[in-house]
């Protein structure tokens, strides 16, 4: 099951063994080839936006470095752009090998990166490309792809409900966020055709600052009240704003009606799908993400270089990062059990109260 659900996604960087070490030192134990002891630190960007952050990706990168034998620190910023430099420079001072950053925007994250380069630190864009940056690699999913299985999705739910020459409001991510900009290229592959062939109205479109669900609720509501309520669909970025838009679809006796997209499978999305609410999310095999990662930073802290067999263009340097991109897949409710089975989230989480009834016609046992 697993082995099927994720082929798409195997990556060869283990394969390829590594290029010239950066340090000519010879090692006893621990020791890298540089002559220091790997140790890793991490900073991930908030835990409102998405669940996803604390709730996958620090559990998979502590199971990841856990299993190397391999010291790690791992933060949260908190959405604090401040706290985001302070947490970089206490791990500078404190001697990590290699620096491992989710940005919150590409100006913090640059500033942070150089700095750490300038310590003769070694870093990795993990998630999200920080523009105009320094990282050594970039590892996420193919963010695009991401985008277009949600255009596709809204499509599918569109058609599946017989709506003719729907109305589509679009909840973007933030403006800050490069992630967003690629979600949005994939989407818009999709339904910009129909929006100029005239098979699709494209109501209302606002991206959501800092991916803040609280202000997506208010800009979603807002949406439908410029347009009288005269929402068919709903393109969600990820499923925080998803569920912000289904809050206000529900005070309107509108959930249900209107299909949203949402992103990250989190255990509240995935309960949207199966209550109806939600049309689809999409999945990202954050364990595989994560040990891609955890893999290229101990090889990084040891003096190692690793060939990705990928890069992608950093849009403002135009330089040419080295890459590990993996593959989303798309999820409706049902293969909601697929996610399940592949240990990403339990049953437990899922199937509480009254959506135990909603597992068993899934078919999730």
């Amino acid at each position: 099951m697993r082995k099927g659900f994720l082929a798409a996604a195997a990556v060869g960087l283990l394969a390829t063994g590594s290029m010239a070490a950066c340090g000519d030192n010879s090692t006893d134990g621990d020791q890298t080839g540089s002559g220091k002891t790997p140790k890793i630190g991490v900073i991930l960007p908030d835990s409102k936006s998405s669940a996803r952050w604390e709730g996958a990706d620090r559990k998979f990168l502590q199971e990841a470095f856990a299993e190397a034998g391999v010291e790690a620190d791992i933060q949260n910023a908190q959405g604090d752009k401040t706290q985001f430099q302070t947490i970089a420079d206490q791990m500078i001072t404190q001697g990590v090998t290699a620096l491992m950053i989710v940005n919150l925007d590409s100006g913090t994250g640059r500033a942070v990166l150089d700095k750490a380069k300038s310590q003769g630190v070694a870093t990795i864009d993990y998630d999200r490309l920080t523009l105009g940056g320094s990282a050594e690699y970039y590892v996420s999913f193919d963010n695009e792809a991401v985008g277009k299985l949600q255009g596709e999705g809204l499509v599918r739910c569109l058609t599946d409900s017989g709506v003719e020459n729907p109305s589509i409001a679009y909840l973007n991510g933030s403006p800050t966020d490069n992630n967003a900009t690629l979600f949005r290229n994939g989407y818009d592959s999709v339904l910009k055709p129909k929006f100029d062939a005239g098979e699709y109205q494209q109501v209302a479109d606002d991206s959501v600052p800092d991916w803040d669900n609280a202000q997506a609720a208010t800009i979603f509501e807002q949406q439908l009240t410029k347009t009288g309520g005269k929402i068919d669909g709903v393109l969600a970025a990820n499923d925080g704003l998803g569920n912000a838009a289904i809050s206000v679809l529900k005070k309107n006796k509108l959930n249900g009606k209107v299909p949203v997209t949402g992103q990250d499978a989190t255990p509240q999305g995935l309960q949207n799908i199966l209550a109806g609410d939600q049309c689809m999310t999409v999945y990202k095999a954050i364990k595989e993400e994560a040990s891609a990662a955890a893999s290229l930073a101990i090889a990084l802290a040891q003096g190692e270089r690793k060939e990705t067999g990928q890069t992608v263009k950093d849009p403002e340097s135009g330089r040419d990062v080295p890459a590990v991109l993996l593959t989303p897949t798309a999820v409706y409710k049902e293969n909601v059990k697929d996610v399940i089975a592949d240990g990403f989230v339990t049953k437990d989480e899922i199937c509480t109260g009254a959506y135990a009834p909603l597992c068993a016609s899934a078919g999730i046992s």
